[in-house]
């Protein structure tokens, strides 16, 4: 049942996926972005990526090393579609475990319900169906952990959830999260142990002293044995803390052009001291509203009819949650923001643990109307996001607007030089050197007054481009445009919204 799942899941994605690219749904920021970055290690290159500005090195965003493994695939087919497939095989690869799990460990029904329900999860498609982002490799490697956690299989969960720390730089928190679970199930175990389990009675001591023929290290290996999942959970934990510390305020810093780390500004308490009463009043403050934080949280819980939340499993998902909802960015609390899809392992994996662990909370009578209820959220909630798209008519066709803008992109050679708008930018991004349209030079970096120190031989902006805050606003993509024209570039053609520039 877990490969039927996720193959069937790993088609719709990519259907989906290629189906709204086709539409000119993606961006530069970020498919682009992330194409440039595979691009360049695909041909050996340090991922310097255009679009984020001249020669930036992604590296110097965020942590996420592991997008190497798609530049061989890239390789051979280079294109933003092998991103976008490979994002979707492995956001459909995180339902095998959970789908197997909960087959084996309450029933074959709950499989399907756990499967289906992870795989049309809201967090998972909007992940799926909006450009391609590191994250990615996150959903799969934390649905194997979390499903060895739930196993109680220590050693297993940590080496799934070691690669977070190459993912993204934050992902060592969850990964300190793993670590603790696991010391914390370990002393448990061990305090709910008889003494004579934990540490071997007065008899067995003495047993064990007279086998002269066993090797002192043999005697104490079920001590040993239990004390495992506390010291590794220890280290683990170490490792997620001192990893995300190390990646923050070292390496992002140095790889970074302006020597820091770009996403402190997000963070609240800069009108107030952050250790005062005030602080954390305006912090406490902050977790709670606006509404909108409510409604993501709903939005969390409610997939397993709210009885994930029973489970420890769940409190996995505080790392992300934390820093998510202290951030001042408002895109971090919606629920259509693509990091909600490492969340929903984590608590579809809370909802088999509570149905297999904790039958005094949902006795064996009472699954059928858990199940019932996760199955009809998903089912709502499917119709809301993105699958939608396979069953109505206009996802399937191609607007005339992008048929047009495929048709004079044409006209740009392979290996030119490209300032382009938000939208148009991936379809170049495999073929040209691409930056944004509202690149230029001057004293205020908000509004140019000057093209770029390298200007690109083509210009391409489209009117239409719906991105008309950032990357880049109206008014400096106008300006820009002023200046190409004035410093002897001519119009190629203007059609439908897009102008396409080239320079003498």
């Amino acid at each position: 049942m877990g490969w039927t799942v996720t193959a069937v899941f790993f088609v719709l994605y990519t259907v989906v996926s290629l189906l709204r690219n086709d539409r000119m749904l993606n961006a530069g920021y970020d498919l682009g972005i992330f194409e440039q970055a595979i691009r360049a290690y695909a041909h050996g290159r340090a991922p310097v990526v255009e679009l984020k500005g001249p020669g930036f090195l992604l590296l110097g965003d965020h942590f996420h090393p592991i997008l190497v493994l798609i530049a061989p695939f890239y390789r051979l087919f280079p294109s933003a579609v092998t991103l976008l497939v490979a994002q979707a095989a492995l956001m459909a690869l995180a339902c095998f475990p959970l789908t197997r799990w909960a087959y084996r460990a309450v029933g074959p029904v709950t499989g399907l319900v756990v499967g289906c329900g992870l795989g049309a999860s809201w967090g998972l498609v909007a992940g799926v169906a909006k450009d391609f982002h590191e994250i990615c490799f996150a959903v799969p490697l934390l649905a194997f952990s979390v499903t060895a956690l739930g196993q109680r299989r220590w050693g297993t969960a940590a080496a799934w959830a070691l690669p977070l720390l190459f993912v993204k730089e934050d992902l060592g928190l969850t990964l300190a999260a793993i670590g603790g679970y696991i010391a914390w199930q370990g002393l448990r175990e061990c305090r709910h142990n008889s003494s004579e389990r934990c540490h071997g009675s007065r008899e067995r001591r003495q047993q064990s002293k007279d086998r002269r023929h066993e090797p002192e290290d043999r005697a104490h290996h079920p001590v040993e044995r239990r004390r495992f999942p506390v010291l590794l959970g220890v280290a683990v934990a170490f490792l997620g803390v001192a990893g995300t510390a190390v990646e923050i305020l070292v390496l992002l810093p140095a790889m970074n052009p302006r020597g820091g780390f770009d996403y402190w500004q997000q963070m609240p308490g800069e009108a107030s001291s952050p250790g005062s009463l005030t602080g954390l009043a305006s912090a406490g403050l902050h977790v709670l509203w606006p509404p909108m934080k409510w409604l993501l949280l709903f939005m969390l819980a409610a997939p397993t009819a709210f009885f994930g939340l029973r489970s420890p499993l769940t409190l996995l998902c505080l790392p992300t949650l934390a820093w998510r909802l202290l951030a001042g960015n408002e895109h971090y609390w919606q629920p259509n923001f693509h990091y909600n899809a490492i969340l929903m392992p984590l608590v579809f994996a809370g909802l088999i643990d509570v149905l297999h662990r904790r039958p005094d909370i949902v006795p064996p009578p009472g699954r059928r109307k858990v199940l019932a209820f996760s199955a009809a959220f998903t089912a709502v909630t499917a119709a809301v996001y993105p699958l939608h798209d396979l069953v109505l008519p206009s996802a399937w066709r191609t607007p005339a607007h992008v048929r047009t803008a495929e048709r004079l992109l044409k006209r740009i050679p392979d290996g030119g030089t490209v300032a382009s708008s938000n939208r148009l930018a991936p379809m170049l991004t495999g073929r040209t050197t691409v930056s944004l349209v509202c690149f230029g030079t001057g004293p205020d970096p908000a509004a140019p007054t000057a093209l770029p120190a390298h200007p690109p031989r083509w210009v391409v902006s489209d009117r239409y481009d719906p991105t008309v805050k950032t990357p880049c606003s109206v008014e400096r993509t106008h300006r820009m445009l002023r200046l190409y024209r004035a410093r002897g570039y001519v119009q190629v053609a203007e059609e439908d919204g897009i102008t396409l520039l080239r320079r003498r």
